[in-house]
């Protein structure tokens, strides 16, 4: 009994299917491509810090520890705006500072990715940090906040885009466009592909503060342009 109930299931799903098709093969229609695009500016940006143990002065009984490096981080970060759950350790590793000497004792470091929505207080971030426990930094890529928000605007534009050069086609031979028929979505919003590259920044410390000068760190974040492209079917009238 089940089988039959299947069976006749997949019947009519068959010939309402086999009726749409018809239906659209039978329709005066018109076919169109809708375009729209938009210049944005990435305003966030995801930085990656790594911090290192070493030893104060040179002595190696007076040793600068990882935690003490990673509080000030976290207490600079929260400071500038930085919210707690977009701080989090990426690596942890340990490295030797003096491989040709007798002290074989590991260093501690770690690194860190942030999440920095307010790009005016990025660089008084780095300025709060100890430049000595300060390994590297990087740029490890760009967002916007509105993202979901910018995909919706640009798809609409782009469908809407599609209905104007219906009109004209349909008006070009004296006739109405009416309702959607269908609507193919061709945009693929990647936003790790369309987002600029970002510029890597592993200087060690010192080499940081003597190049950023009073400036600090210099994103130089441009615009970048999204586009969008939709391919839809119009029933002619």
């Amino acid at each position: 009994m089940k089988k039959l109930f299947t069976l006749i299931a997949f019947i009519g799903l068959f010939t309402s299917l086999n009726a749409q098709s018809t239906i659209m093969e039978n329709t005066r229609r018109v076919a169109t491509r809708g375009y729209a695009e938009k210049e944005i500016t990435p305003d966030i940006v995801y930085l990656s810090i790594s911090l290192k143990e070493y030893y104060l002065d040179g002595n190696t009984k007076k040793k600068v520890a990882i935690d003490q490096l990673e509080k000030q981080l976290y207490d600079a970060a929260i400071k500038n705006g930085v919210k707690k759950e977009d701080l989090t350790i990426r690596n942890i590793y340990s490295y030797n500072p003096e491989a040709k000497k007798k002290n074989n004792e590991l260093l501690q470091a770690r690194q860190y990715r942030i999440k920095v929505s307010n790009l005016k207080n990025l660089n008084t971030l780095l300025d709060e940090l100890d430049a000595k426990g300060l390994q590297s930094t990087d740029i490890m890529g760009y967002d916007h906040s509105q993202k979901k928000e910018i995909d919706k605007e640009l798809k609409t534009l782009a469908v809407r885009d599609a209905r104007s050069n219906a009109e004209i086609l349909a008006a070009a031979d004296a006739e109405n466009v009416g309702k959607v028929i269908a609507i193919n979505d061709n945009s693929s919003f990647n936003w790790n592909d369309i987002i600029p590259q970002p510029r890597a920044y592993t200087m060690k410390a010192e080499a940081i503060l003597m190049d950023s000068g009073d400036e600090g760190l210099n994103l130089e974040v441009r615009p970048i342009k999204l586009t969008c492209n939709i391919d839809a079917v119009f029933e002619l009238k």
